[in-house]
């Protein structure tokens, strides 16, 4: 596989999942979490061959997995020319070397698949920086181990560089000093963006937020009417996209933000302050959520907990239900008595539950691909801006 971008010529590496069921993990989320994974593979071009489960107590300090399965991994791997192993947690440095020693191939952990996913994505020179500062800041305590193999011309997942480099440097003091480097060039960018934030006059600013691949993009696309870059794929969206929207004669700036998800990299977190920023500095937040997606609650919670971490302000905020096309509703016999599911909830059932009350604002539920239920949507977010602007300008009251 190569540096870049992926083609459709390329093919695709072989791989392996495995994730633990532990205490703290049940059955259902492990399966849950590595549904995710896989699609994280799939969307740095891998094809999942096999998945691998073991109940533990707690996670193997040495091998994350005990001996017994990594001697079954290891023998699967061989009779399949499995390429890569990739594990649904944050590996050690010294877990990644036993792991590689005993399995002898590439292995990757949940981080790294993210990284690389970034690293693919990075268009801008901005995206690029903050994609490398990540990758060096994962790599530092990792250089004992990743230096004796990771040969940039091997290419392939976990292999690319968001700065299309040949080769890391292989010196720790280096790595330090690029990292420095790479550092004070984000300032320099922070300033800038800034700057470009100052210079937009005084509008009131709405940010799209929500975990990644629930259709923020569409949505923005819809709203101000521009191409944003927009794909079903996991983090088609790595720039941030600010645009001014017109509703009924009230101007505003949406911006389009970086998609959330679970276990995202602390080193993306901090790397990609400027792009966050958006969402530190905005007026209100849209926060969209996919309803066909059986654990869109989990998303939701997983979206709100990053948002307090990155921004400690109390923000407005509006809740948007997107891709009611794609929702699936099964309706339960009469005489079944087990407990209900998300599916087993019509969308106006789900309309009268505690859903349609979240962030103590009207929820409203739309299909931006099919533009269902839009004019609600943008009267909706009209009064939500509305109020914010007519707080700020009490004398422009009668303009809207």
């Amino acid at each position: 596989m190569s540096q870049g971008h992926s083609t459709v010529d390329e093919v695709e590496e072989k791989c392996i999942l495995v994730g633990v069921i532990t205490q703290s993990i049940t059955e259902e989320q492990a399966i849950e979490y590595i549904d995710e994974l896989e699609f994280l593979a799939e969307t740095a071009g891998a094809i999942t061959k096999k998945r691998f489960f073991q109940k533990l107590p707690m996670i193997n300090s040495k091998t994350f997995v005990g001996s017994g399965k990594l001697d079954e991994i290891r023998m699967y791997i061989n009779a399949n020319d499995i390429e890569t192993a990739i594990f649904d947690d944050e590996l050690s440095p010294s877990q990644l070397r036993n792991i590689e020693r005993i399995l002898e191939i590439k292995v990757l952990d949940r981080n790294i698949l993210i990284l690389d996913i970034f690293a693919s994505r990075a268009r801008t020179s901005n995206a690029k920086t903050q994609v490398e500062l990540a990758q060096l800041q994962y790599f530092l305590p990792r250089l004992t181990r990743l230096w004796t193999h990771l040969d940039r011309e091997k290419g392939g997942i976990g292999m690319r560089s968001g700065a299309g480099e040949t080769q890391i440097e292989v010196d720790r003091r280096l790595v330090q000093d690029k990292i420095a480097l790479l550092k004070k060039k984000l300032k320099a960018i922070d300033k800038q963006k800034a700057v470009q934030r100052g210079n937009r006059g005084q509008l009131v600013r709405v940010a799209l937020v929500g975990y990644t691949n629930v259709g923020k993009s569409t949505v923005m696309n819809m709203l101000s009417k521009s191409k944003v870059f927009a794909e079903n794929k996991l983090f088609a969206t790595l720039d941030t996209t600010v645009r001014k929207v017109v509703i009924e004669n009230l101007p505003f700036l949406l911006a389009d933000t970086v998609g959330f998800i679970r276990k995202l990299p602390h080193q993306l977190v901090d790397s990609f302050k400027s792009t966050l920023d958006e969402v530190r500095e905005a007026d209100m937040l849209v926060h969209i959520l996919d309803i066909s997606h059986p654990n869109f609650e989990d998303h939701y919670n997983v979206v709100c907990e990053t948002l307090a971490e990155i921004d400690k302000t109390d923000k407005p905020t509006m809740v948007v239900f997107n891709k009611i096309d794609a929702y699936k509703y099964i309706q339960k016999d009469a005489d079944d008595l087990t407990p209900m599911e998300p599916e087993n909830y019509s969308l106006e059932d789900l309309k009268k539950t505690w859903m349609a009350k979240l962030d103590g604002t009207e929820c409203v539920f739309i299909s931006a691909t099919n533009k269902d239920n839009i004019e609600e949507f943008k009267s909706a977010l009209y009064k939500e801006v509305k109020i914010i602007f007519q707080e700020r300008y009490p004398y422009h009251n009668f303009l809207y």
